[in-house]
């Protein structure tokens, strides 16, 4: 599943009440969640944007995105800034636990639905232990129309 090495990476993060991974390939960092501002007009999964070291990052509720609610705010809230084609975005996260090794043998096709997150967002579940992981396909999580939205937000703001 990782383009032949095979061992995946998944950064492991916590979101409305469920342990999700993404594949560690995509993410550029993780942030404390601070200092989001709103831009009027955005998409409306769109939080808004933060100034990453003198860079515009657009910022999106992950829940809100995957159709979850809105995600709440703690100590423990993060942002994983992500490169989606060709676009840089933060995703609200409840927290970031751990960067997990799995092999592609520990990765199921993904079912129909889950906890609501339609599977076209998924790229499978693992079992780790006695827990599931989601694994999200960063590269799904927008619409080529959104990953446009996003570029030019980056631009504008």
């Amino acid at each position: 599943m990782d383009k032949g090495r095979g061992e995946l990476q998944l950064v492991v993060f916590r979101l409305k009440e469920q342990v999700y991974g993404v594949d560690i390939n995509h993410v550029l960092e993780i942030i404390r969640a601070a200092g989001v501002t709103a831009i009027p007009g955005a998409p409306a999964f769109v939080e808004g944007v933060i100034n990453l070291r003198g860079r515009v990052i657009p910022v999106i509720d992950l829940a809100r995105r995957l159709g979850l609610g809105t995600t709440g705010r703690s100590e423990n809230t993060r942002i994983i800034i992500v490169e989606v084609g060709g676009a840089t975005a933060g995703m609200v996260v409840d927290g970031v636990s751990e960067v997990l090794r799995l092999s592609p043998d520990d990765i199921q096709p993904p079912p129909a639905m889950v906890a609501g997150v339609s599977a076209a967002f998924l790229r499978g579940i693992a079992l780790v232990g006695e827990r599931l992981v989601i694994l999200l396909d960063v590269t799904r999580i927008f619409h080529r129309e959104e990953k446009e939205a996003l570029r030019e937000l980056s631009r504008e703001a």
